[in-house]
Parts: structure tokens; sequence; C-alpha cells
């Protein structure tokens, strides 16, 4: 699939964003005055970013509230309900709780519940599509979800419960890829079952259904090296797990910790990136691109 930059500024600041919020929402002692205006603004600024990011992947972005109606049927319609159940619900505990100290659980658990459910949704958007095996799994669910509270816990400063965390979601990462290498062989798709002529003997392509490009080359069947992912990948996962984990660990852990958020942001996005290059669309068959 072809890595398009609003959408992996879309998942993974929203993500990231959210996961914060979800930490405000089920704190016991959440920042109040200006330091809680100062972590919602942060959690808001990179949710909502990254949600209206999206809309500039859409053909037509004026459109993009039409994407309310489609609830009953529609992962990103869901997206889009919990998106704003979430948001709501947070700004008014936020409200309370930044200009008037006073705290109301129900609201935090409720819409930290949402925030995770935006997660989810937002993963099922990939998760549900058959025709793309490497998605098409529910470890692409746990996978957004780990990398989202991962990234909210550093980023609300809780160095022990972030450590533990980014060992949960970077184990995750690493299954994720490593089953997903596997996902479009055992998937039992090919050219065969492809075109429905396997009855009939060995299917190849003779040549291409035309000479130029169209949407589905452009958007469905993009290629990245093996070599070259291979190496993306040990980048992704030093930068999101590995130089983190060190440098939390180190003496004065908040001074490091905006190093250890840095890095992890960094590594989300490169993995994110290959999340969307590798992924194989089985319409790359018509093409002999698979």
């Amino acid at each position: 699939m072809h890595p398009a930059p609003s959408i992996i500024a879309f998942s993974t600041f929203s993500g990231l964003g959210l996961g914060l919020l979800f930490w405000l929402g089920v704190d016991n002692t959440p920042p109040t005055g200006w330091v809680g205006f100062a972590f919602f603004g942060i959690a808001y600024v990179l949710a909502v970013g990254g949600l209206v990011s999206s809309t500039f992947h859409l053909g037509r972005p004026e459109r993009a509230l039409k994407a309310f109606t489609q609830w009953q049927t529609s992962w990103l319609s869901r997206e889009a309900w919990c998106a704003v159940v979430a948001l709501v619900t947070m700004g008014l505990y936020a409200f309370f709780l930044v200009f008037f100290g006073r705290q109301l659980p129900i609201l935090g658990w409720f819409g930290a519940f949402f925030c995770l459910m935006t997660v989810y949704t937002t993963s099922m958007i990939y998760a549900q599509l058959k025709t793309v095996p490497r998605w098409n799994t529910a470890l692409t669910s746990w996978l957004f979800l780990s990398l989202s509270i991962a990234g909210g816990a550093l980023l609300s400063g809780r160095v022990t419960i972030a450590l533990i965390l980014l060992l949960l979601a970077g184990g995750m990462q690493f299954l994720w890829w490593k089953l997903g290498d596997k996902r479009f062989a055992d998937s039992g798709t090919d050219m065969k079952t492809a075109t429905g002529l396997g009855s009939i003997g060995d299917v190849r392509a003779f040549e291409p259904p035309h000479t130029g490009t169209n949407y589905l080359l452009d958007e469905m069947v993009y290629t990245v090296g093996r070599r070259h992912a291979e190496k993306l990948r040990l980048i992704a996962f030093v930068l999101m797990l590995v130089l983190p984990v060190i440098l939390l660990l180190l003496p004065f852990p908040h001074v490091f910790g905006v190093l250890a958020l840095v890095s992890h942001v960094a590594g989300v996005l490169v993995s994110r990136w290959l999340f969307f290059a590798e992924a194989e669309h089985v319409v790359g068959l018509y093409y002999g691109l698979r």
C-alpha cells in the first residue's frame, strides 16, 4: 500500500494523543491548574491534529462529515463517532479539573474507555481487510493499542509503567512483523485463485492489463525491497524501544525522558511507514507484482 504521509501522521500522533488522554482519565491524582492545562493541551493537539491530518488523504475532504452516517457498517464511521465521544467527554473532564480543581472520575474513566475505542476502531479499518493478509489479524489491533498506551505513559511521565509497556509494545511489533511475513503465502491467494483459472493449469500474467498507471497501482501496489525493509525494521525497533528504554534507565529519567519520547515517536513513524509500505494487496496479482 502507498505510505501516504497524512495517514502515517494521523495514525501515529492521534494514537499518542489518545494514549495520553487515557492516562489522564484514569489517573487518581491528575494534574490540575496550569499543569493540567498543559497536559490536556498537548494531548488535544496531538489527537485532534492527527485526526485532522487524515482528511488530507481524502479525494473530497469537504465530504468528511458524511463518514458519520455509516456507523452500522463502516469502521471509519465508528472511529469518527468514538473520537467525538472521547474528545467531548475528556474536554468536560479537563474543564472541571483545570478551572475548578474538581475531579469527576466517571467522566475520566468513560472518556478513557472511548480513547481506547477510538484507537481500536482505527486499527480495525485495516485489520478488517481480507484483501491485505498482513493486516487481517487481531495482532493489528493489539499493536495499535499497545503503542498508544505505551506512548501515552511515556508522554505523561510514568517512567516505570512506560518501561514495562514499551517492552510489551516492542514484543508485539516484533511478533506482528514475524507472523505478517507469512500471512500472504498462508492465505492461499495466488494468480490461480485471483483469476479463477487454477482448475485448468498454471496461470501467469501474459502482459499488464494496460500500459499506463492507475489508482490501483498508485495506492495499492507499493513495493519496498526486502533488504531495505529489514534495515528500516531495525531502525524502527532501536528508536521506538531500545533507545527509549536505555534513556529511561539512566539517572535523571525526567531529563532523558524527553529524548526517549522523541526517539520513540521517530521509531513509531518509521514502523508505521513500513506498516503501509509492506502491506501486500491481492490486487497486485493481476499486475504480476506479487
